[in-house]
């Protein structure tokens, strides 16, 4: 969840494209400004970050992707990685068998 856009306040519900250790490539409905200051949240709250608009390019039909930097980090980030297309394919298929790791 993105939170602190100047001009539409309120916390926007987003989804996040790759993130690191410093950052994240987010998908938001809201043209951000280059340097501007935001709250990202995870879903399930674990993982809190002020962070700075690094970069944001308009996306192909609606919406725009948004570089960020982590300034400041609270919690764990749970990213959920698929091993193979296999793996992917079992997981569409109804079974369990994903691998998780963590950014810190």
């Amino acid at each position: 969840m993105l939170d602190g856009h100047r001009q539409t306040p309120g916390t926007e519900s987003t989804f996040t494209e790759n993130v690191s250790a410093r950052g994240a490539r987010v998908v938001s409905v809201r043209n951000w400004e280059k340097g501007e200051k935001l709250t990202l949240v995870s879903r399930t709250g674990k993982f809190r970050s002020s962070a700075r608009v690094a970069y944001c390019q308009p996306l192909h039909g609606e919406g725009y992707a948004v570089g960020v930097e982590f300034l400041e980090t609270k919690g764990r980030w749970v990213v959920w990685l698929f091993e193979s297309q296999t793996c992917l394919a079992q997981r569409l298929s109804g079974r369990r068998e994903t691998f998780g790791t963590e950014v810190r």
